[in-house]
């Protein structure tokens, strides 16, 4: 079962590596409108949609990665005082009660989502139609990475249960 966390962990950590430089992407985009206000007065057609459909990307692809390295808001002032028993019961409980339900309706309506702007060819509304689809498919990914580690984090609460049974 470990072996499994670990190679979810790994997938996790690569997909985070690979999207974090994302964000010097973005910055350069906002640096190439900023210098074509100032140079020509006028912003670009395409570099606000761009950037702001990058940037939720960004925010949402990395989210399996924040989990991985517990970047998330976790409520450890009350769970330091617990055992290491009653903390992997804990997290088991808060994943089955809060974060199952979260992660199938990101799931399912997020590829409802997807699926209505894929069929219906939706666009950005600006000067240049940029599909939006694309964008809307990252949340389903998210979901999916999310759900992965997720897994990894309950695999290795049962193993601390199953260490203090043992001990």
């Amino acid at each position: 079962m470990n072996a499994i966390a670990r190679a979810i962990d790994a997938l996790n950590e690569g997909f985070g590596r690979l999207i974090a430089p994302l964000l010097a992407v973005i910055t350069l985009i906002v640096i190439y409108d900023i210098a074509m206000r100032f140079f020509i007065g006028r912003p670009s057609d395409w570099a606000f949609d761009v950037t702001k459909m990058l940037f939720g990307a960004h925010f949402m692809l990395m989210a399996a990665y924040g989990l991985r390295h517990h970047a998330h808001v976790e409520v450890d002032v009350l769970k330091r005082l617990l055992s290491r028993r009653k903390q992997a019961a804990l997290e088991l409980l808060g994943y089955l009660l809060f974060f199952t339900p979260f992660i199938w309706m990101l799931s399912t309506l997020g590829w409802d989502f997807f699926m209505r702007a894929f069929s219906r060819g939706e666009t950005t509304y600006g000067m240049v139609s940029i599909p939006v689809y694309p964008v809307k498919g990252v949340i389903v990914v998210s979901a999916a990475l999310l759900l992965l580690q997720a897994i990894a984090v309950v695999i290795r609460a049962v193993e601390a249960l199953r260490k203090e049974e043992a001990a």
